[in-house]
């Protein structure tokens, strides 16, 4: 796998403390205090935090104030503006090599969908437990297990996405996708990412603006809405954002509210937090 169990509870116990220092942001807690609510040394504590992120916890919350993200949203803007206009929109995307998209309607899989092989597999990564699933033509699947969650829990909502296609467990194989996803840092894929998503025209749209903002970056569903030359559909908009099944690799996680709220995210307002902050601190 390609991080230890311990880091998937050290991701939890960095959950936590962002948690903390959010709810306790006004009165600037210090280290000591936000080390005892995970229960490990200021020492300790510290030193996983940095590894993880790269920076210290008071600065990695400094990514996620209100004021600063509305300053992102338009560096965000004129970012993906000046590289359409300029024709590399390819290169603004997550990885630095290109990520392929492609798509099924529902009634496409509906009339040939049967039996379609998914491979599948949990894994430890930097944002804790994921279950990744992949056919023939790229993966179809990547989701995060909530702290709890047992994993046949996120296994079946797959299966009821994906239904008619036949499931085998494969921790060697999904491996091996996993680690070009998130090693590295997660700052870059190691190989060209293939995706399949079962959509309608429209979500698939949506998505594939989503893959043109940089790592590092936030945008609002206007700007989406305004992207796909459709500025009147921004409720459709966050219905798609949130209809994504393939985290972090379609970049739901970057779409915030124009006032600089996170706003919630399909596996969870915390994890969110934690996967801005810490692209912000890599992009940095």
């Amino acid at each position: 796998m390609i991080v230890s169990t311990e880091t998937n509870i050290n991701y939890q116990r960095i959950e936590q403390a962002i948690k903390y220092l959010e709810d306790n942001f006004k009165r600037q807690p210090e280290l000591d205090e936000v080390a005892e609510k995970v229960h490990l040394s200021p020492f300790h504590f510290q030193r996983i935090f940095t590894d993880w992120a790269g920076i210290s916890p008071k600065r990695f919350l400094q990514f996620l104030t209100v004021d600063f993200l509305k300053s992102r949203l338009n560096e965000t803007r004129n970012l993906v503006e000046a590289a359409e206009s300029a024709g590399l929109s390819s290169q603004s995307r997550v990885y630095d090599l290109f990520t392929t998209l492609e798509a099924v309607t529902p009634q496409e899989y509906k009339l040939n969908g049967s039996g379609i092989h998914i491979n599948y597999g949990f894994h430890e990564t930097p944002f804790g437990t994921c279950l990744l699933g992949t056919t023939d033509r790229g993966i179809c699947w990547l989701s995060f297990l909530s702290i709890g969650e047992e994993p046949k829990t996120e296994l079946e909502i797959m299966k009821e996405h994906w239904y008619n296609s036949v499931f085998h467990q494969n921790q060697t194989l999904t491996e091996e996708f996993v680690e070009n996803i998130f090693g590295h840092d997660g700052t870059k894929a190691q190989n060209k990412i293939h995706l399949l998503v079962k959509g309608t025209n429209f979500q698939v749209k949506v998505w594939e603006a989503l893959l043109r903002l940089p790592m590092g970056s936030v945008t609002t569903y206007q700007n989406i809405a305004e992207r796909i030359q459709n500025p009147k559909a921004m409720q459709a908009v966050g219905s798609a954002v949130g209809s994504n099944h393939i985290a972090y690799i379609i970049p739901c996680h970057r779409v915030i509210r124009k006032d600089g709220i996170l706003g919630e995210y399909r596996w969870s307002a915390a994890r969110k937090k934690s996967i801005i902050g810490w692209e912000m601190a890599k992009a940095s």
